[in-house]
């Protein structure tokens, strides 16, 4: 193995010089975004801390740029979306310079300068219209990005006034990313039924096959070392960045001890402990024993918890929803993210 710079990455947001991208996710939304006949104009990628959602984001957007056709505006999902985009749009956009200096008086917003004989815009979601008007008559498409979505008021207004700009045919579209319970809590708002019929994809694990090839290629490691290593990681993005990170500065051919601990460490610090801290207590007691076991029967688990199939229900729906065990096989769960075991139990530890 040549010592170079460690490919692999433990940081967040940025795309990392070396990972799995989520191509199956990334190609569909482009194809569709790109169809002569849209199909929808909003996106949801939804999951887990750690799973790789800001990045695929981030790589989505570099693709749609590669389009002349795109302009593509990513805003932050606080304060007054709207008028951030109006913001972004006139300081990354060259081609509606002489639009906005014209025809577009934005100086009731801070932007721009006050056109004479030009009333000044009174509403952001008026500016917006006009604009996208303007990029409508280009050719030009607007497509909006929002990281790290929740519900909270600037976001319900914002999906309420693009679902009035797309049923007035103009080209916005829009593709956010979040957490599951974040995401699920906006689908779930009285008025943004549009929202829920939106498209959804969830960051599911990473190929097993893909992960090993890669370890066995950049680590140069022999195949049942690198299979051992996938398993390891269970698919999970950041577990897949991290082990390989230790493994390179290690520049071992085993998976020691020393390596496990630095990635346990990792996934604790970075990841696990926030996972936690946002679990109700009855969902850290469930956590308690649903841990015994990699995959575990529901009936066992009342069995050792002295509880009923309708107390565990609600624990149950909230630890699936924030990604942390598996119920996709009819009366099983099972751990979806890789040594929360091994994390689990140092908690019950620290709280004896």
């Amino acid at each position: 193995m040549t010592k170079t710079s460690n490919p692999y990455s433990v940081g967040f947001g940025r795309i990392p010089s070396h990972y799995i991208s989520r191509d199956l996710i990334i190609d569909d939304i482009v194809e569709n975004l790109n169809s002569d006949t849209v199909q929808g104009q909003a996106y949801k990628i939804t999951g887990v801390r750690g799973t790789g959602k800001t990045v695929t984001l981030s790589a989505l957007e570099k693709k749609i740029n590669e389009y002349d056709t795109w302009i593509v505006a990513g805003v932050r999902p606080d304060g007054d979306i709207t008028e951030d985009l109006i913001g972004t749009i006139y300081n990354e956009v060259p081609l509606l310079s002489s639009f906005f200096s014209k025809e577009l008086n934005l100086s009731k917003f801070g932007i721009g300068v006050n056109i004479k004989n030009v009333n000044p815009v009174s509403s952001p979601d008026a500016a917006l219209k006009k604009i996208l008007t303007e990029l409508k008559k280009k050719g030009k498409r607007l497509l909006v990005t929002i990281d790290e979505v929740k519900n909270t008021v600037p976001m319900r207004r914002f999906v309420q006034e693009f679902q009035l700009l797309i049923r007035q045919d103009l080209p916005i579209f829009l593709v956010v990313a979040g957490l599951y319970n974040d995401i699920d809590d906006l689908e779930n708002e009285d008025q943004l039924t549009f929202f829920l019929r939106a498209e959804k994809y969830e960051m599911t694990p990473l190929n097993y096959t893909i992960i090993r090839l890669d370890y066995q290629k950049t680590l140069d490691l022999d195949q049942d070392v690198a299979e051992t290593m996938a398993l390891i990681t269970k698919g999970y993005a950041f577990a897949y960045q991290a082990l390989g990170r230790y493994m390179w500065e290690a520049g071992s051919k085993e998976v020691t001890e020393d390596v496990l601990a630095k990635l346990d460490e990792a996934l604790s610090e970075k990841v696990y402990r926030k996972i936690w801290s946002e679990l109700t207590k009855k969902e850290r007691w469930f956590l308690r024993y649903i841990v015994k076991k990699d995959t575990m029967p529901v009936n066992e688990l009342l069995e050792l918890t002295g509880q009923k199939k309708n107390q565990f229900s609600k624990p149950r729906q909230g630890l699936k929803n924030k990604g942390i065990i598996d119920t996709s096989v009819r009366g099983m769960i099972s751990l979806r993210l890789p040594r929360f075991r091994e994390f689990v139990e140092i908690q019950i530890k620290e709280e004896v």
